[in-house]
């Protein structure tokens, strides 16, 4: 295998043993690899098929969720690639055979332009498509040239980061025409072997640029469907009912089940990146909507041990289990792992079945309780801007001194404590925007107010991190400034997977100068590449917390 997509990747280089880092076997990364290339194959003829106005909805989202899957740790089963892959070669042929229709209707003649293998490419049967995978089809290191590798990377990475986010908005809207059609565009593109340095550089900005776009859908579809967050008190104890723990960053899956749990005697808790859901005025509506349990995803292993019932993942997130929990975990959505239950898609029109989790959670002891105490959050931008008149006030008066914009991902390495030391070392004139799991590095310091301000406004999950950027933007203008990058605002992001990747990508699309990232550079960045980033966007990495808030207080 060879797997260089997230922050933890080995020697900040790649995964190339018989075992990723996130637990990911080599034959499931090899599996990804291949899978991602009939993606390829299937947007090959789809961006060809536009120009007849031919445009599939199944095939975009079937892109989005497949990418989706591919992130790390999403699907560890090995079998849902090798369905996917079947799956997508009907699809891919599907598109060709309208497409071929077309062209020959409108020019009288046959299509006779070459195209990559990944658009032509059949298996015979399932041991040849095993032997595909292990062939490293679609992988990084069959490009040569290292610069182009790292800009095809990013935008892959990018494009992987919005499918997650696609898909969480299409399970509300069902409609993300706009973003399937860009994914069948970058993933034509990647397909590409005539794209220049120049090209690839420019589409991985426009990937940033639809980043913000999916993100805004989203945004919309949450507030919609559940209200706009508003500051929110939520409990980290624990009932004495048996519960559920719902972890992952899909509302609906968690709205479904607490829609079938409710008046049965059983507590919801959220866990890690679905905190955010006690923000939202309807899903606060639930009594049966306990609180938050744990931490990070990376502490989930000990969490879950404690928790007693059983636990649902609804996204990303989810490491290979201990033996003494295995028993109570289900899947859904873009999740998989080899032996654990899989909650299946909702039908149209319906909802998911849920009772599975409601027959074990009955059977189960309360959870265990790990702490008690309050988080405050609920800071979208909606909330962030009804405080306007009371925060430009206190940027005026001088009280708040600058903003610190600290969002992004958790993970274990100990080099992650920089961001708690940085929360520690802010002088109290400062407020830190967050949202992601990153949080959980600092959201429980007890760092106190400026003038009822909370010092630590959580916007909610990693895709939120849209609220921060529109706040900025909301300032800016409030300040009557002409760059954003004139803000008394700082941005020092910490990044594990590739949703990290697209928010990046996003604020650099904004213009957003100067942002530091850490605990590492991506391994995936060459060093023209990342020369270039420097240059053109002035991005930084992380030195010491002492040294990092002195130039963040000076505006460096």
């Amino acid at each position: 295998m060879f797997c260089h997509q997230c922050q933890e990747t080995m020697k900040n280089t790649g995964c190339n043993m018989k075992q990723g880092m996130c637990g990911k076997p080599a034959e499931v990364s090899d599996l990804q690899d291949l899978f991602i290339w009939v993606l390829k194959g299937i947007s090959v003829w789809g961006h060809k098929a536009k120009e007849f106005s031919i445009y599939d909805d199944k095939a975009g989202f079937f892109i989005a969720k497949g990418l989706f899957s591919t992130i790390t740790n999403a699907d560890f089963d090995r079998n849902d690639f090798i369905t996917g892959i079947k799956k997508g070669i009907e699809l891919r042929e599907a598109l060709k055979s309208e497409f071929l229709k077309a062209y020959k209707k409108k020019n009288n003649k046959e299509f006779s332009s070459s195209v990559p293998e990944c658009a032509s490419w059949r298996p015979g049967d399932e041991a040849e498509l095993l032997a595909k995978a292990g062939t490293g089809a679609g992988g990084w290191l069959e490009i040569k040239n290292e610069d182009e590798r790292s800009l095809k990377s990013i935008i892959l990475y990018g494009c992987k980061g919005m499918s997650a986010y696609a898909e969480h908005a299409w399970q509300i809207t069902k409609s993300c025409r706009e973003v399937f059609e860009f994914l069948i565009e970058a993933l034509s593109a990647l397909a590409d072997g005539k794209m220049t340095q120049d090209d690839l550089f420019n589409l991985a900005v426009k990937t940033g640029s639809m980043g913000v776009k999916t993100m805004a859908l989203l945004d919309e579809a949450n507030t919609k469907a559940y209200g706009s967050p508003v500051m929110t008190k939520v409990n980290i104890g624990v009932g004495k009912n048996p519960g559920i723990l719902i972890t992952g960053h899909d509302l609906v899956d968690l709205e479904e089940l607490l829609d079938q749990t409710k008046d049965q005697d059983i507590d919801v808790y959220t866990h890690s990146e679905m905190l955010p859901a006690h923000y939202y005025p309807k899903l606060k509506q639930y009594p049966n909507l306990f609180g938050n349990y744990g931490s990070a995803w990376w502490v989930q292993k000990e969490d879950m041990a404690k928790f007693n019932g059983p636990v649902l993942f609804t996204s990303n997130c989810l490491v290979p289990p201990k033996p003494e929990y295995v028993d109570k975990l289900f899947t859904t959505g873009a999740v998989g792992f080899d032996g654990i239950p899989h909650i299946a898609d909702r039908p149209e029109g319906g909802k998911k079945d849920f009772s599975a989790l409601i027959k074990l959670a009955k059977t189960c002891k309360p959870p265990e309780e790990l702490e008690t105490g309050f988080i405050t959050g609920g800071f979208g931008h909606n909330q962030v801007l009804a405080l306007a008149d009371k925060v430009i006030a206190a940027v005026k008066s001088g009280a708040i001194k600058r903003f610190i914009v600290m969002g992004g991902c958790d993970g274990r390495h100990k080099t992650r404590d920089y961001y708690t030391e940085v929360a520690k070392a802010l002088p109290k004139g400062t407020i830190i925007l967050t949202a992601g799991c990153a949080k959980y590095k600092y959201i429980k310091l007890d760092l106190g107010d400026i003038g009822g301000i909370p010092r630590v406004l959580d916007a909610g999950q990693c895709n939120d991190s849209y609220s921060l950027a529109v706040v900025a933007m909301e300032l800016q203008k409030a300040f009557g400034l002409k760059d954003i990058n004139d803000l008394p605002i700082s941005f020092d992001i910490a990044w594990y997977e590739q949703k990290a990747v697209l928010v990046l990508l996003a604020l650099l699309s904004l213009g957003v100068k100067g942002i530091r990232l850490g605990p590492t550079l991506p391994g995936f960045l060459s060093p023209g590449v990342a020369a270039a980033l420097v240059e053109k966007f002035d991005i930084k990495p992380i030195t010491t917390p002492e040294a990092d808030v002195a130039a963040m207080m000076a505006g460096k």
